[in-house]
């Protein structure tokens, strides 16, 4: 035990003087973004289902509307509205070419909801991005730029927080002094290790097992003894949790060391959008498809460009050869300097006699350097070169319209292509038609952004799964949500409708009142169109209003009403 803890107090000295070295940047710079304690329910670099969390989520107390400040002195330099992503995001650059970005905002200061809305108003659409010029909206540090909401991609009212560095690379907004209380040990919920050629094997298996795990005092934990033979690797099921909160975050390091060197280490302190995707080649993507969970994987698999890792030595791989004991350690880190360690005790085990087992497959391996395209019935599927991280053997075939895709569980860098033949489909009937996706006992159908060219539908995917023709002639329903026809509407501030789709969903709106084409905010997660009486284009008694509302395969609804205000 007394090991455990000076390897322990070893490796936090160790942390805090690569923090001291490393972290060149201001601790002053940058100030809060809200005047309220920072408690998080997201953390930078933490573990989403297809990327890296690009920033911190600071939460605002379960309510709208709170201030948000620019951190520091600079321009605006983009300002981005969107129906799902960031919703409302805005942008401030400064003289010393950090970007601070805004995020899933209710609306903006003043100045710029006047400057985006009157742009909005010019083109005609709610979705928007502008990059306003540098002298033409100057803020300075502690000005109110906007106010917190919870419009894009947000599950809640948060304000998503992003400092970036001049290549617009997003860093770890606790690199720049923003210090959120944090007293607490890393938690570590598992540990697994993993044969990783033909004739490893860990505890006689030749497959990945779980490693049982006893926790001691101070964030130390211990691992069963483990009898291996060749090259093995190992996965940790980990994470953060921060003062005064009770989620689970992420964590900023994680090292491993075989006998006291260091041979992996991955730093969550910034990273490129490109390489962010990549997040597929950092976990177990087999362990997340079959039981929804991200094991973190202390090893470099091949062809994974990620820059997230220093100082990896043979790719994080422990060799076990006979004769050889290994004292395998693993330090998970937090921003706040708190440590907790596995130790794993690895000795050799002699070679297993059982035999491999033997697959008959009729899959075709794709090399992942290569195009290879497959042409089954009336539908073919392209995989582009690069769409994988290596060979992956594919079977595909065609049963009653439906294009089967099977392989291993392998995760896909690039989007392959899926394309049917409908030809024997009247013109008319086309119009209606797109591929989807069909999961489960009950065929679900899960519609996928289908175009059309001659008698080619074609679908962009990265999954290998069942995919048909599906066909939706139901248009979109439109319904009045705060007001009734006729109805007299003086004391409103708001104009409010419902929109919903029932398969290939919302495409596009527009909205008029006496012709005049008006904004309304569409907040995707409600269905709801939202109308504000003082942009000013409600200016007589008697109203028309006519809402055109369409979906993804064409069909579109047509609401018209008539109100009153004086």
């Amino acid at each position: 035990m007394n090991k455990i803890f000076a390897f322990l107090a070893i490796s936090l000295l160790s942390f805090w003087s690569r923090a001291q070295v490393e972290n060149p940047y201001p601790q002053t710079y940058f100030q809060k973004p809200l005047d309220i304690p920072l408690i998080l329910s997201g953390t930078f670099g933490e573990l989403r289902s297809s990327h890296f969390h690009s920033g911190m989520d600071i939460k605002t107390q379960q309510q709208e509307g709170l201030k948000v400040y620019a951190a520091a002195d600079g321009y605006v330099s983009r300002i981005s509205i969107q129906e799902g992503g960031y919703g409302k995001a805005l942008y401030i650059s400064d003289p010393n070419g950090y970007t601070t970005v805004y995020g899933h905002l209710q609306k903006f200061g003043s100045e710029i909801e006047d400057y985006i809305k009157s742009e909005q108003y010019k083109s005609e659409s709610y979705e928007i991005e502008r990059f306003p010029a540098k002298n033409q909206l100057r803020v300075v540090g502690g000005q109110v730029v906007a106010y917190s909401g919870n419009t894009g991609g947000s599950g809640g009212p948060h304000l998503h927080f992003e400092i970036r560095d001049n290549s617009q690379r997003p860093m770890n907004p606790m690199l720049f002094g923003l210090v959120v209380e944090d007293s607490q040990y890393p938690e570590v919920d598992g540990l697994y290790a993993y044969p990783l050629t033909d004739s490893s094997h860990v505890n006689q298996a030749r497959e990945r097992i779980k490693l049982k795990l006893t926790k001691n005092e101070n964030g130390s934990y211990t691992a069963e003894s483990v009898m291996a033979d060749g090259e093995i690797g190992f996965s940790i099921d980990t994470y953060d949790r921060l003062d005064q909160a009770a989620n689970k975050n992420g964590v900023a390091c994680i090292e491993t060391k075989i006998n006291g060197q260091q041979n992996f280490l991955v730093e969550f302190n910034k990273f490129s959008f490109d390489e962010s995707k990549h997040i597929v080649r950092f976990i177990d993507f087999d362990y997340l498809e079959n039981n929804k969970k991200q094991l973190q994987l202390l090893y470099k698999k091949p062809n994974n460009p990620l820059s997230l890792y220093k100082n990896v030595v043979q790719n994080g791989v422990v060799k076990i050869a006979p004769t050889q004991n290994v004292m395998y350690e693993i330090l998970v880190t937090d921003f706040a300097g708190n440590t907790s360690t596995v130790m794993v005790p690895i000795s050799y085990s002699a070679p297993i006699s059982t035999p491999l087992p033997v697959t008959t497959s009729s899959a075709v391996v794709v090399p992942f350097h290569e195009d290879i395209t497959f042409s089954e019935g009336n539908s073919s599927v392209y995989f582009p070169k690069n769409c994988f991280y290596e060979d992956v053997p594919v079977s595909v075939s065609n049963d009653n319209d439906t294009l089967r895709i099977k392989g291993p569980t392998s995760a896909a860098q690039k989007s392959f292509l899926i394309s049917f033949d409908v030809s024997k489909y009247t013109l008319q009937d086309r119009k209606y038609l797109l591929i989807a996706s069909v999961w489960g006992k009950n065929r679900k159908m899960y519609p996928l952004k289908t175009s059309r060219k001659g008698d080619q539908l074609s679908a962009s995917t990265k999954s290998f799964a069942n995919y048909t023709i599906a066909e939706d002639r139901t248009p979109p329903v439109v319904s009045p949500d705060n007001f009734k026809s006729g109805q007299w509407m003086s004391k409103y501030r708001y104009l409010k409708l419902k929109i919903s789709d029932d398969f290939s969903g919302i495409s596009s709106y527009r909205a008029t009142i006496n012709g005049k084409w008006i904004l309304m905010e569409y907040e995707y997660k409600t269905g709801t169109l939202t109308y504000d009486f003082n942009d000013g284009v409600s200016d007589k008694e008697e109203n028309n209003l006519k809402v055109v509302v369409t979906d993804n395969i064409g069909n579109s609804t047509t609401f018209e009403s008539v109100f009153y205000r004086q």
